[in-house]
């Protein structure tokens, strides 16, 4: 029998609910699966090394989550389809002996939103975050058919650099940059940072933004409630957790490690028997 020796890389990972999610799903497909934190504070090495001594003890492939998925690319053989215009990495499968970079961040969060919130409008939605996960999420939002995506980072020249590459595939007047007050007039809004996470506790704009008729989605869910959602939730908002995101991109990503199609049903099932809380909007 085939032997799966899988890892996640990343910082701050010790929460990660991947472990279970992958080994449980491998195992109802009958398969021989071992899943690994790879931890880039604990191990003390930059993220080029981990992928190194990755591909030298023989693993299939790697997760990749904050803050590795742009600072990978650069050690990739390859750069695979929808990673390649998103310009970030999630999944990294090793083919005779090469590293090939993939992304099922996009798609992920694309079904989660249809999933949980089906009928909201799109017409003007705000996206906080322009790093690797808010390049995946800016994609799928606009090919979902927002009319206009407004990109707010800290960093100013990260917000502009996703903006030109959402352009260049989507059209000019599609994506702008713009800052956090934009959420005043905006149909939804989307949160792609770390700010929320147990290692990154707090809110990620003024809270005195959110109103009621604003939808709000959190890629975070690790804590399922945070305060983002909270306190969008107590202002009267539809929101959406990062439970269905996470499942959703980890179900694509066994798929290209094993090529073996996973039941996504059964793998959310089991996410919200470890959460103890149902995988959709509220």
């Amino acid at each position: 029998m085939t032997s799966y020796q899988i890892g996640l890389v990343g910082t701050g990972i010790g929460p990660s609910l991947s472990p279970a999610l992958h080994e449980r799903e491998a195992r109802e497909l009958g398969l021989s699966y071992t899943y690994r934190l790879l931890d880039l504070d604990v191990i003390g090495r930059p993220v080029g090394d981990v992928l190194a001594r990755a591909r030298a003890e023989g693993f299939t492939g790697l997760n990749v989550t904050h803050p590795a998925k742009q600072a990978i690319l650069p050690h990739l053989d390859d750069v695979a389809g929808e990673a390649a215009a998103l310009g970030a990495v999630n999944t990294v499968v090793f083919e005779n002996g090469a590293a090939i970079g993939h992304n099922t961040d996009a798609t992920g969060f694309a079904r989660s939103l249809r999933r949980g919130l089906p009928d909201v409008p799109m017409a003007n939605v705000v996206l906080l975050g322009a790093g690797g996960a808010g390049a995946a999420v800016g994609h799928a939002l606009l090919s979902l058919g927002t009319g206009r995506l407004g990109v707010h980072d800290v960093d100013p020249v990260r917000a502009a650099s996703l903006v030109t590459a959402l352009r260049s595939r989507f059209g000019d007047d599609r994506a702008v940059v713009c800052g956090a007050d934009a959420v005043q007039n905006a149909d939804g809004l989307v949160h792609a940072t770390p700010t929320g996470m147990a290692a990154h506790p707090g809110l990620p704009i003024d809270e005195s933004l959110l109103r009621e008729g604003l939808w709000v989605a959190d890629i975070v869910y690790r804590p399922l409630e945070t305060a983002l959602l909270a306190a969008a939730r107590a202002r009267g908002c539809r929101v959406l957790h990062g439970g269905g995101m996470v499942v959703l991109q980890a179900a694509e990503s066994l798929r290209l490690f094993t090529g073996f199609d996973p039941d996504a049903g059964r793998m959310l099932a089991h996410f919200e028997e470890l959460e103890g809380e149902p995988a959709h909007a509220s």
